[in-house]
């Protein structure tokens, strides 16, 4: 789903930039910006350390107390909760901030001296404005690491509060799994919410073979592997910033993950043929589509957001692709052809679409992006019932507009990084019958034989439920007649 425009109120000031800041302060900073603005985690701790001298250790340790405080959020709650005379949802966001980055350190990271864990913050909360909080912050830290752990809620008491506890998923999110999957398959989405996802990488066929680019990551002292189920995918283990491998930079690889490398296998395009990614940036499948068609024929590739299209031009010169034309373009109701974009000149105006047809058409539709938590821990505390009923309207507007601009015998993907059923198989349902000419196709032909266990009894791809360490989507195909 497409990133909103940031706006931060916690950045360093003039006086701090180009100076250094604990990864403690930078990882509260961080996590307040989040709340406060409600903005992607990774936008707001690059904006945060942008302008500050943070070495790779505090940098690696500040990052990784953002997205441990976040996936770990309601446990850490509930914990401090237990040892505390005033309830967290009461506390001032600095000190709540506080308490979380140093009780998920004592209860999570066992190289961190306990000592050092609630020093630093009280240290941190005596240097905040206004009423002196560090005695409470010190007595509740003391207390967490001197009073024993208290027994979890019982899921055959009350399933959903034992999860939601256990696994750091707010409840209604929780409720909902329970009752569209059971008790065995919603336990298995919280505990992937949980997750650190591996480092995955899609070869660039263009460029080189599999076989190739993992040769050449060994040859640099990376280890991989093969993926599963995806037939150019490697897994990367202990390799630093992914931003700076030199294949990545040379244009051999791209950073996706096995299940969205699934994705364009559906569509099957053959070069030659005139293709339609709608919601195409950042570019991964579209680049991937690209490498199907060998580099030849053409894909117009469609999003609203200007930066993100940017992004997409990008990735396809470092690929060395050449078939893809880059449109702005809101699919939104009522947008109008080319509507939004005809002040930009990097990405032009939109062309008459319906007077040439095209072959195939991909939707991977912005979405409630609730299959990919473990990647986007904010979503935990951000996002709500309202996030999916939300999605659900914009993907419906998205099929309405372009299904008339397939031809006859055409293919249509419909994939999305969520699983909920208002996003998948009800939006699949509801489009079907109001455009009786599409029709499903099952999804098994286009699959790889090691992921045929990835296909559901209605012949739709969902890789949320199975042993493969994969992100959550779902996917399906259509054929118009």
């Amino acid at each position: 789903m497409a990133k909103p425009k940031p706006a931060y109120p916690v950045k360093p000031s003039a006086s701090s930039t180009g100076r250094s800041w604990s990864a403690r302060k930078i990882a509260a900073a961080t996590l307040q910006a989040i709340e406060r603005t409600r903005t992607f985690s990774d936008d707001v701790f690059d904006h945060i350390t942008k302008d500050l001298v943070v070495s790779d250790r505090d940098r690696n340790l500040a990052f990784e107390l953002v997205y441990g405080v976040l996936r770990h959020y309601l446990t850490l709650d509930w914990r401090l909760d237990q040892v505390s005379r005033k309830p967290m949802v009461r506390l001032p966001l600095t000190v709540a901030t506080t308490l979380r980055v140093a009780a998920y350190q004592l209860l999570y990271l066992d190289r961190i001296p306990a000592s050092a864990a609630v020093n630093e913050a009280v240290q941190l909360i005596r240097k905040q404005p206004g009423h002196n909080w560090s005695g409470f912050v010190n007595a509740v830290l003391r207390n967490l690491l001197r009073q024993p752990v208290p027994p979890m809620p019982d899921p055959a008491v009350d399933p959903t509060t034992a999860l939601s506890i256990r696994y750091a998923c707010p409840p209604w999110l929780v409720a909902r799994w329970l009752q569209f999957f059971g008790f065995t398959h919603a336990e298995h989405l919280c505990q992937q919410s949980l997750g650190i996802p591996p480092l995955t990488v899609r070869t660039n066929s263009l460029q080189c073979s599999r076989s190739a680019l993992l040769a050449r990551f060994q040859s640099e002292g990376i280890v991989g592997q093969e993926t599963v189920v995806s037939p150019v995918g490697l897994t990367l283990d202990k390799c630093g910033n992914p931003g700076e491998l030199a294949a990545l930079k040379d244009g051999w690889c791209y950073v996706e993950d096995e299940a969205a490398q699934l994705i364009p296998l559906l569509l099957d395009p053959q070069p030659g043929e005139r293709v339609l990614d709608a919601c195409a940036a950042p570019g991964g499948k579209t680049t991937h589509l690209a490498q199907l068609m060998k580099n030849q024929g053409t894909i117009v590739a469609l999003d609203r957001h200007r930066g993100r299209l940017d992004r997409l031009v990008s990735n396809c010169a470092r690929l060395g692709i050449s078939i893809v034309q880059p449109f702005q373009y809101d699919l939104s109701e009522n947008s109008g052809a080319g509507q939004g974009n005809r002040s930009s000149t990097a990405h032009p105006a939109l062309p008459a679409l319906p007077a040439q047809p095209f072959d195939r058409i991909l939707v991977d539709a912005p979405c409630s992006a609730l299959g990919i938590l473990r990647r986007h821990p904010e979503g935990k505390l951000l996002k709500g019932l309202s996030t999916i009923q939300q999605a659900r309207a914009f993907q419906r507007q998205i099929l309405d507009q372009i299904c008339d601009l397939l031809r006859p015998g055409g293919i249509l993907v419909y994939s999305a990084c969520s699983i909920e059923p208002e996003e998948t198989t009800e939006i699949l349902s509801g489009f079907c019958q109001q455009h009786p000419e599409f029709h499903q196709e099952p999804v098994t032909p286009w699959v790889p034989a090691t992921g045929q266990s990835l296909i559901t009894d209605h012949g739709h791809l969902c890789t949320a439920f199975q042993a493969f360490n994969m992100d959550g989507f779902f996917a399906c195909r259509l054929k118009k007649t």
